[in-house]
Formats: C-alpha cells, sequence, structure tokens
C-alpha cells in the first residue's frame, strides 16, 4: 500500500543524528544496515505502508551527522495529532546510533536536496603525539604536529567557485566537477583541531580529499600555494592521500527559511 491513495498527506523535514561506526553510510543498501533503511522502515511501522525519505546530503560508511535534514510524507491526521508524539514515537522503533532531534511540518514542494542552498562540513583531527581512547573513532589521530597557519592560508586557494576534480573520487559520478565553496576555516583547540566547510554542493569524498591535501600543508610536506598549483592541474594522481571517515561530520544543512541546526529541539506542527 502507498500512502496517498485516498490519504492528504503531510510532508515533513526531520532533522537527524547520528554515529556513522554504527552504519554502512546514508544511502538505503538491500544487504547492510544503514541510516535511511533504518529511518524508512521506522517510518513505515508508524504508517502501515511503505514510506520514502530525501535526504540533504549523502554519507559515506563511518561518516558522521550532527544535523542531517531529511524529508518524508506522512499522514496528515497522524501528524496533526500530536508532532511530539510522532517523533518520540519514530524515536522509539529506531536503533540506537540514530536520533530524530527535531522535526517541522513543511510545504508540498519542498525538497530536502533540492531547496538546499548550501551543506555544511565539519573534519576533526586529533594532533597528538599519543592517540585518544575516547576521540580515537571521531577524529583522524595525526601524531605529527600540524601547522594551522599554512593550513589556513592553503584553504584561502579553495575559496570561490572552481573545478574541484583534483578532490574528487574515482567513483563520482557527477556530471559536473564545478562547486562554489563559500567558507572554510581550520582552527585548533587543545588537541583537537576542526576543519569546517561551507560550500553549495559537494563531490564524492571531496571533504576528506580535501582534508588530506591541507594536511600534507601542515606538516611542510607542502607550500600552501601547492594547492593552487594541484587545482590548475586537476590530476587527482599527484594529490594527497583521502583522509579517514571517522573524522568528518555533516554539521548543518541551510535553506531560503531555516536551517538544519535551527530545527533541533523543535516539535511543530
Amino acid at each position: 500500500m502507498e500512502l496517498g491513495e485516498g490519504i492528504d498527506t503531510q510532508r515533513i523535514a526531520m532533522v537527524i543524528e547520528f554515529d556513522g561506526r554504527t552504519f554502512h553510510g546514508w544511502q538505503r543498501q538491500d544487504n547492510a544496515l544503514t541510516v535511511q533503511g533504518v529511518l524508512e522502515a521506522a517510518l513505515s511501522e508508524i504508517e502501515g505502508c511503505r514510506r520514502v525519505t530525501v535526504a540533504s546530503g549523502r554519507t559515506d560508511t563511518g561518516v558522521h551527522a550532527e544535523a542531517m535534514l531529511v524529508h518524508a510524507d506522512i499522514s496528515k491526521l497522524r501528524w496533526q495529532r500530536s508532532a511530539r508524539a510522532y517523533t518520540q514515537g519514530l524515536n522509539r522503533l529506531l536503533p540506537e546510533g540514530v536520533v530524530v532531534v527535531g522535526v517541522c511540518a513543511v510545504e508540498g514542494d519542498f525538497h530536502a536536496r533540492f531547496s538546499c542552498l548550501e551543506r555544511r562540513y565539519r573534519y576533526q583531527i586529533w594532533n597528538r603525539s599519543t592517540h585518544s581512547v575516547l576521540a580515537a573513532r571521531r577524529h583522524w589521530w595525526m601524531p605529527r604536529a600540524l601547522d594551522i597557519k599554512a593550513m589556513q592560508q592553503a584553504a584561502e586557494y579553495i575559496i570561490g567557485k572552481h573545478d574541484f576534480g583534483v578532490f574528487q573520487a574515482s567513483r563520482c559520478q557527477a556530471h559536473s566537477a564545478v562547486r562554489e565553496v563559500r567558507y572554510i576555516a581550520v582552527r585548533q583547540q587543545g588537541w583537537e583541531i576542526s576543519i569546517d566547510i561551507h560550500a553549495d554542493g559537494f563531490l564524492y569524498h571531496m571533504v576528506r580529499n580535501v582534508v588530506g591535501n591541507l594536511v600534507q600543508v601542515g606538516t611542510g610536506k607542502w607550500d600552501a600555494d601547492y594547492i593552487a598549483e594541484l587545482m590548475q592541474k586537476r590530476d587527482r594522481a599527484i594529490g594527497a592521500a583521502t583522509a579517514p571517515a571517522q573524522g568528518l561530520y555533516f554539521s548543518d544543512a541551510l535553506y531560503p527559511s531555516f536551517s538544519a541546526r535551527e530545527l533541533i529541539g523543535k516539535e511543530t506542527n
């Protein structure tokens, strides 16, 4: 049975948080546990029919999310009874490692992917000579000291609208490598280095490849302006290795009237 056959529907936007260690990425797969798979299973159990979700972005195995926005169409009557009860019921059905942290009603033409104006990621590095048992699966451990100033200088070359083919994984299916990076910042607090990057969209493994190349600058292997040279050559083969997945977080998604993070803690009809 498909929802919508004689039933009034309501499109909702959900903000989800998940631990990437638990799942084989976002996108549903027949033989693997994924975030989309468990979320659709929970929605379908509540609705009594198959439910499909659409996300603002996709994440690979091991990548985390603090505020990924997802839309779905559900029973309007059930939703209007209580948004809070609907959210609580959904979370009770979800497995450990994923939770809906905010939800609101949206217009029927709202689309989590196509209405999204900007996506934001953060990458975390543990920069200490010894590893951390607490941060090990949520950071990339880098025992060599990193020059934050040089990394930020190199990052400036990435800002703007460019062909980012040098940071594109070989399995990327995008028709064009042109994207607009609007913001990138490298900061350090204690042993933790965070790299925030905002763009209109990202290529497959783009953030992890950016980080891998910036770390080469941070260790002193490359000068900061070598990043500009890499981007001009557009040759992935001469770039650095891809940074590991466990340090990457989908941190926010921006829309014309709200952001995913702004919905955290809200349950509104």
